[in-house]
């Protein structure tokens, strides 16, 4: 299993565990495919209920998180463990593309395209979905649609990206440059 750590250790104006956003973490690596060896942190901020996520490090990993993003949206302050799979496999998902020789050129995050963004997350959570992940396929579609336009062609291009198990990130700027194409 990766060697997970979270902070903060004790939650104090949210009803979170640490112990179980680790064991949700160290699940998440396992299934994306990570080494075991793998470092992990996640840092939450619990003082505010938006839910930016942001992968700050890659080696070691280090995300941080809104504690929003984590939220059972409804019971509020209350921890979600299908948000917290959610939001942490997508994450890994898109750590381990990173980490890939296919991926090599990838810019960085702050540096993608909202369609760049949203193909890459649409390639990632579909890749969790088959491993039992929360996947909620219809608001995924709808996100992706929104960026890539509400076509026959955004359409197909969402469905392979969803399928899609080994992409590089050639693939997805070519898929961008598809759907553009059709708007």
């Amino acid at each position: 299993m990766a060697i997970v750590t979270v902070s903060p250790e004790t939650f104090t104006l949210v009803f979170y565990d640490a112990t179980e956003i680790k064991a949700a973490a160290e699940q998440a690596a396992h299934d994306v495919g990570l080494p075991a060896d793998t470092v992990i942190h996640v840092e939450v901020n619990e003082s505010t209920p938006l839910g930016l996520i942001v992968i700050k490090s890659l080696d070691p990993i280090l995300i941080s998180v809104d504690s929003g993003a984590f939220e059972d949206p409804k019971r509020p302050r209350k921890l979600s463990e299908n948000y917290v799979k959610d939001v942490l496999s997508r994450s890994l998902y898109r750590i381990r593309d990173r980490r890939s020789p296919p991926f090599a050129d990838a810019p960085p995050d702050d540096k993608l395209s909202f369609a760049e963004a949203s193909a890459w997350d649409t390639y990632c959570v579909g890749r969790a979905a088959r491993n039992g992940y929360l996947a909620q396929r219809p608001r995924r579609l709808y996100a992706f649609r929104n960026r890539h336009g509400f076509t026959d062609v955004a359409d197909a291009a969402f469905d392979r990206l969803w399928m899609a198990d080994s992409l590089t990130w050639a693939d997805i700027v070519a898929t961008c440059a598809e759907t553009e194409a059709a708007k």
